[in-house]
């Protein structure tokens, strides 16, 4: 099976629509639903018959969206886990929002408070009357999506346990690993702990039960297969056991990491970069596992549609007939012509198929 499908980034609302990702977009939620419905009418009417609409970067999927759906803060995980424990959201009006950095720095395990007392935190309670009132307010007519989760499927979304510790501790946490492996490994158990805690209480908060998890290990990357056999396999299957299958996702190249990510427990399905050789996937993983892949920014960005082809076909060969889906995500700057492109050419495949 092909499949294609996009979402579309704040900064191209912004330039598009002028709207603004301000501090109250992330917490009014009665805002929220104004200006995110507005970003969908608007793809709607520019976009029709495409699968593309206005979500955070392929976690919400069109196809369980709908208009009366409000999404309850819709901040990112790692950095609602932040703000748990000191970080500020930092607002950017016209982009994604961020959070005050490194809220972890020079802290152990001793310094972090028990998962099951984050539920206490105001930022919770916050959230948590907003759901109340969206569900029993609005007479049946909204359904509220609570925090780490972007539609109306249960999939619920986290940042991995590396790229976790990356926001909350900073690029230290890579030394770290080699040179304090055990209370790294501390760490990133009490951030899988905080993330099993934080989405079994949503998803009964908001009456969503889990379907799968997204857990987006950006930083993967980063480092070798040693250290994601040590630190993420670990995590990961943990989260798999706790709350569901699990969606990989691992945005740069990610070839020599095929085999450790093999070892994860519950691993249903992959989101990977465009110079991840799907070939190299498909050797361990074989045909039937979703695969979906994201092309460059260089090749979504180019004045031909020739780049963004190539790599489609390129990709296409070396899935060999597997499940794989193309994702994308829109940013300023990026070729309308190329997204026609590359949209054409998967469309034609599922109807030769």
């Amino acid at each position: 099976m092909i499949g294609i499908s996009g979402t579309l980034s704040k900064a191209w609302m912004a330039r598009e629509l002028g709207v603004r990702f301000d501090r109250d977009y992330y917490f009014d939620s009665a805002k929220r639903h104004d200006v995110d419905r507005r970003c969908n009418e608007y793809a709607a009417e520019r976009f029709g018959g495409m699968q593309l609409f206005y979500s955070e970067s392929n976690l919400g999927r069109i196809d369980y969206w709908d208009k009366n759906q409000v999404l309850i803060g819709g901040i990112q995980p790692n950095m609602i886990l932040g703000m748990l424990l000191g970080a500020d959201l930092v607002a950017q009006g016209d982009k994604d929002a961020d959070i005050t950095p490194h809220c972890l720095a020079g802290k152990d395990l001793s310094d972090l408070p028990e998962p099951e007392s984050l539920l206490d935190h105001q930022l919770i309670k916050l959230f948590d009357g907003q759901i109340g009132c969206v569900q029993d307010e609005s007479g049946g007519q909204l359904r509220a999506i609570p925090p780490f989760f972007w539609d109306m499927s249960g999939r619920a979304a986290i940042h991995g346990v590396v790229t976790s510790a990356q926001k909350l501790i900073g690029e230290a946490v890579f030394v770290d690993m080699m040179l304090r492996p055990e209370a790294c490994l501390e760490i990133m158990h009490w951030i899988t702990e905080a993330y099993v805690v934080l989405c079994r209480h949503f998803s009964e908060a908001g009456r969503l039960p889990i379907s799968e998890v997204h857990v987006g290990e950006c930083s993967s990357c980063m480092v070798g297969p040693e250290l994601i056999e040590r630190f993420v396999v670990p995590a990961t299957s943990d989260i798999g056991r706790e709350l569901g299958p699990i969606r990989l996702h691992s945005c740069g190249p990610s070839t020599n990491l095929m085999e450790a990510f093999s070892k994860i427990e519950n691993l249903h399905s992959l989101d990977l970069g465009g110079e991840t050789s799907i070939a190299g996937a498909r050797e361990i993983f074989g045909k039937e596992m979703l695969i979906s892949v994201a092309p460059l920014p260089q090749d979504m960005s180019s004045e031909s549609t020739d780049q963004i082809l190539h790599w489609g076909k390129r990709i296409l060969e070396e899935n060999d007939d597997g499940n794989l889906e193309y994702i994308y995500h829109v940013e300023p700057g990026y070729n309308l012509d190329a997204i026609y492109a590359l949209t054409e050419f998967a469309s034609n495949l599922r109807g030769a198929r």
